[in-house]
């Protein structure tokens, strides 16, 4: 039994193949979808749109910046165009296509980066996308959605299809324990969900570390503190109803993300907090820090993105480290 099933949760599929798995299936009710995929379909799998829907499926080959050039065309002719690649492929080969002709135009286009964070284990620093939201963060009026679990992931599949206007969706290539076990029907987009109760302190992340930040409550209610924790499923817009709640009803807040902590969601959080309700933070993510390639359990570890670092953290928002 891992950390994860000695709390109550299974372990589910990735956030990639739940996103491929309902992009196959809202084929019939958005007609007008198109997907475009830089010849890494099988990856991302948009390969299984693709099965379904030939006649709407583009494969422009290893030419991330055409790919997004060709979904943002697509999209100006009333289609709704979602493009995917690695994450770090699409938002950094292609960053100026996204501004210019997505971002600019306010475009409806819906670009997913697979394989996001250091948990790709072995393909290494090259291939894993650790500053896609700080990147496409910036892009003025980008949605940007990070799901913990599969069922999550198929949710915000729907809704960023139903969203008019540019969309970034970040998914994963390892299994992830499952957060929403009776499904995540109730997610919108901008409205964090709570997971965990509490008045002690906050846990908010996102993404991988969702279930990080379930384990490291569990850990610190055995030591008499019960913290509050959020699936900030939303980077942009950050709900900040949400975020102002948990400053001033608990006191304390410590982030997690599988992702660069320049720009990222601890940034996002600290923005609203600084602004609106100033209160002690923590942090928890990559530290100004290209990771190495390995197992990824072992990266995790090494790089403290882990149920562990999470409570480390919380417990010196708290005074008690």
């Amino acid at each position: 039994m891992n950390i994860a099933q000695s709390i109550g949760l299974e372990m589910g599929s990735p956030t990639r193949n739940a996103f491929g798995e309902a992009l196959a299936e809202l084929g019939e009710a958005f007609p007008s979808l198109v997907v475009v995929d830089g010849d890494v379909g099988n990856s991302t799998r948009t390969e299984w749109f693709g099965e379904r829907f030939p006649e709407r499926f583009f494969n422009v080959g290893i030419a991330e910046s055409n790919m997004v050039g060709v979904a943002a065309g697509l999209a100006s002719c009333g289609h709704i165009a979602l493009t995917a690649s690695f994450a770090a492929f699409l938002t950094c080969n292609a960053y100026d296509q996204i501004r210019m002709c997505v971002g600019f135009p306010h475009a409806n286009v819906k670009l997913v980066g697979s394989h996001s964070g250091i948990s790709i284990g072995q393909d290494g620093p090259s291939q894993m996308g650790i500053e896609d939201m700080a990147l496409l963060s910036v892009v003025p009026e980008m949605v940007v959605l990070a799901p913990a679990d599969a069922p999550s992931a198929r949710t915000l599949t729907r809704r960023m299809l139903e969203h008019v206007g540019p969309v970034y969706m970040r998914t994963g290539r390892p299994k992830v324990p499952v957060v929403y076990p009776g499904g995540a029907e109730d997610l919108v987009i901008g409205r964090a969900a709570s997971l965990r109760a509490g008045d002690d302190l906050t846990l908010i992340a996102c993404g991988a570390m969702v279930a990080a930040a379930l384990v490291a409550a569990a850990r610190l209610a055995e030591q008499g503190i019960e913290a509050r924790v959020l699936d900030m499923h939303t980077i942009k817009p950050i709900d900040r109803a949400a975020v102002v709640a948990a400053a001033t009803e608990t006191g304390g807040i410590v982030t997690a993300e599988e992702h660069l902590l320049d720009g990222g969601l601890g940034s996002a959080v600290a923005r609203v907090v600084a602004r609106e309700a100033p209160c002690r933070m923590g942090f928890v993510g990559l530290d100004d820090s290209f990771a190495r390639s390995g197992d990824p359990m072992a990266l995790m570890q090494r790089y403290g993105l882990t149920a562990e670092a999470i409570e480390a953290e919380a417990l010196r928002v708290l005074g008690r480290a």
